[in-house]
């Protein structure tokens, strides 16, 4: 005790030095690094335009919640944003706040849409909500909902099923990039078992009618097993009843009929074995460590989403179609179609050049106007301090005369009495 107190408290009469623990040296490389390590995450926002029911709002925070840690969960819609189209949310919100899809729902007496955009250059893809179930319905038909703060810390697990290989068709290869792109990538060889807690499944299910796209979000639970049930019991923190016993031991050796404070509720392991398996390292829970065997369980935390892709546009939803489901068109009408788009951008720039050319010679005729008008002031200053130079002048010659005539008359004085005074 006496070795530690000297080598960690001051000598009598010094003051306590500050110890750093971190190296200073790279701190601008080190930060450089995280900035563009950040600048890689996706970030999405997820908003509503327009009117729509309560259910739609909820589900816009059941999204949200899907989609964390890396977006606006917490994001408000004023009133003047609700009609904004997605390029004038993408120069004014997404850009300065480094967003890098935006998912907009919207609804008509209809249908109930989803528009999914990557910013700032597309494409835009555009879905009917064919069906969907909010995070509480889910967990009103579940026996035992999960809830864990911690398990939206970490971004969630994607998975892609049924969207085919590289002969599928061009929207659906589409849909499973943006799907994959929407969530950080994980690195296989450095990512950790803990930081894997939820998963996001997109299930494609292909009909000759329509595809539809189902998706789903769960929770992965891992539960210990090897072991005696009750011991398993004991370690997860579920205290049992233990009036009807004399030992800890008898409980554990089955003599008695001692229940957990749950009551008769079933917690034996799954008799599914293809869900066991030995962790490589530390998972959340207790009793899931290192070397040990857990049985591995998916619970569903909501939303629910089946969605249909009608619509694939280039850009931010302005400009052309590239795939729609119900409307096909021949080689003919889709180069007039280009031809028309490419003239009206033109049309668009040529205004817009003019406009500012127009902008351009107002600024140049107010500029030249305030020139003027400084220049004419400016003259009329100089005239004004001339004038007064020209009276100061005038002033001066005019108290010369008078002090010449105010001598000539002082000396003609002197004169005469000079005379007056030789007379006498």
């Amino acid at each position: 005790l006496e070795y530690c107190l000297s080598s960690t408290m001051p000598k009598a009469g010094r003051r306590r030095k500050k110890t750093r623990t971190h190296v200073a040296e790279d701190e601008t490389t080190q930060s450089a690094l995280s900035s563009a390590e950040a600048l890689k995450v996706p970030k999405s926002l997820v908003i509503r335009r327009g009117k729509v029911e309560s259910e739609v709002v909820e589900l816009v925070d059941d999204l949200r919640k899907l989609m964390l840690p890396f977006t606006a969960i917490h994001f408000k819609e004023p009133a003047r944003n609700s009609k904004l189209t997605l390029i004038r949310y993408s120069k004014e919100l997404a850009m300065p706040m480094g967003i890098s899809h935006i998912l907009a729902f919207s609804q008509n007496e209809e249908h109930l849409n989803l528009r999914l955009a990557r910013v700032p250059d597309g494409p835009t893809m555009s879905f009917h909500v064919e069906q969907f179930s909010l995070c509480r319905h889910v967990k009103a038909i579940q026996r035992r909902p999960y809830t864990s703060a911690g398990a939206f810390q970490q971004p969630p697990v994607v998975v892609t099923n049924n969207f085919g290989d590289a002969t599928a068709p061009p929207q659906v290869k589409l849909m499973r990039i943006t799907f994959q792109s929407m969530f950080p990538a994980i690195n296989v060889a450095t990512v950790k078992l803990a930081d894997c807690r939820r998963v996001v499944l997109f299930n494609l299910i292909r009909d000759e009618e329509k595809d539809v796209v189902q998706v789903r979000h769960f929770a992965i639970k891992a539960t210990p097993v090897g072991i005696n049930k009750k011991v398993r019991r004991l370690i997860q923190t579920k205290v049992p009843n233990l009036h009807s016993v004399q030992d800890i031991a008898d409980y554990i050796a089955g003599s008695s009929t001692a229940m957990t404070e749950t009551g008769n509720a079933s917690d034996s392991e799954p008799e599914d074995e293809t869900s066991h398996v030995v962790l490589s390292q530390k998972y959340a829970g207790r009793g899931n460590v290192k070397s040990q065997k857990s049985a591995l369980k998916l619970v569903e935390l909501g939303p629910r989403l089946s969605l249909h892709l009608f619509k694939v546009e280039r850009g931010l939803g302005g400009g052309d179609v590239m795939y729609h489901a119900h409307i096909t068109k021949t080689a003919q009408e889709v180069k007039e179609l280009k031809e028309r788009k490419q003239k009206e951008a033109m049309l668009k720039k040529q205004r817009r050049e003019e406009q500012e050319r127009n902008v351009e010679r107002k600024r140049k005729a107010a500029e030249e106007k305030r020139e003027g008008k400084r220049k004419r002031r400016e003259e009329r200053e100089e005239m004004a301090m001339n004038n007064l130079r020209k009276g100061k002048v005038a002033e001066d010659e005019n108290d010369e005369s008078d002090e010449e005539e105010k001598s000539e008359q002082s000396e003609s004085e002197d004169k005469e009495e000079e005379n007056e005074s030789a007379e006498e």
